[in-house]
């Protein structure tokens, strides 16, 4: 009996049929779809973030002023130095600010004169401090006198530091051929401080936080500048810078002498520069050289803030 043999395959079998190109389409235009969706969304939220988060926000809380003094425990007493701490500490409190009192110590200065400890601790704060708008450096031989006056409100105030600057001023009086610039706008200062008889006055001045800020306080503690052995160190350097960068130049503001930076010896301030009763700020300006004792110059003084502030 013979068994049927399997039949053989043939050697062109059909071709296979097409595929419908039905699915892949609408898979295609589902990718397309969604795509275009996240785009969408993607556009919404930068508009919004825009419209309602352009600016960098702020953390509650955050104290719009910095008062930094640098202090040097090695040259004053434990109890003078308190009574400083005391006068910056009980003005922030009454405003909402905060302090900061880094030490001359705590910055390498390469074998520079202390005073340069200025520029860095008010670079510091920057860092420290991000969200803070203002840093006022104020020197340690000086105390804040009015309580009831705020640096927003009479001195970075847009409106009244237009009122208050002192326009086409020679940066070093009383004959540089550099001066202020005429015609700024008080939005678009970021460095406010005054002159005394001699010069630009750093022992008190404010900065407004910003890349601008960060530039010129590297700048003008630039290792360069600080090896040139200026007369006045940090002072005469930053004549220097002020009078040969335009950038720098047109940020800055200068302002009457008492409007922040009043001194107590008639005869080292500006023409209409000492402090009188009511002033912002008294200095005793070179209050440590012999035959001086800042300790003593400020004791009436120190007495007067804390009535004025213990009044209000």
């Amino acid at each position: 009996m013979h068994m049927a043999l399997p039949l053989r395959k043939s050697s062109n079998p059909p071709p296979y049929a097409t595929r419908s190109t039905r699915f892949p389409m609408v898979r295609r235009s589902r990718v397309q779809a969604i795509a275009l969706c996240a785009f969408a969304v993607g556009i919404v939220i930068f508009i919004l973030s825009q419209i309602f988060g352009g600016s960098e926000r702020i953390p509650s809380g955050t104290p719009p002023v910095v008062i930094v003094t640098v202090l040097t425990p090695d040259l004053y007493s434990k109890e003078y130095l308190n009574n400083i701490k005391d006068n910056r500490i009980e003005y922030a409190r009454k405003h909402g600010y905060t302090t900061f009192f880094p030490t001359v110590a705590d910055y390498d200065l390469g074998g520079s004169p202390t005073s340069w400890s200025r520029v860095p601790a008010v670079r510091h704060a920057l860092t420290k401090f991000p969200h803070s708008t203002y840093i006022w450096y104020l020197d340690q031989n000086s105390l804040i006198m009015n309580p009831d006056m705020t640096l927003e409100g009479e001195i970075m105030n847009p409106k009244k530091l237009e009122s208050l600057m002192i326009r086409d001023q020679s940066v070093v009086p009383p004959d540089s051929v550099i001066k202020t610039f005429p015609h700024l706008k008080g939005a678009n200062i970021d460095f406010v401080l005054t002159q005394d008889k001699e010069g630009l006055s750093q022992g008190s001045f404010v900065i407004r936080k910003g890349d601008w800020a960060k530039f010129f306080l590297d700048t003008w503690f630039d290792p360069l500048y600080r090896s040139y052995n200026f007369q006045k160190a940090e002072t005469h350097a930053l004549e220097h810078i002020v009078q040969w960068h335009p950038t720098i130049l047109s940020k800055l503001a200068l302002v009457p002498q008492r409007a922040l930076n009043a001194y107590s010896k008639k005869e080292l301030a500006s023409p209409e520069g000492a402090y009188k009763d009511g002033d912002f700020v008294i200095r005793f300006v070179g209050c440590d050289q012999a035959g001086r004792s800042c300790e003593g110059e400020a004791e009436p003084f120190s007495k007067q803030w804390r009535t004025a502030f213990h009044q209000r």
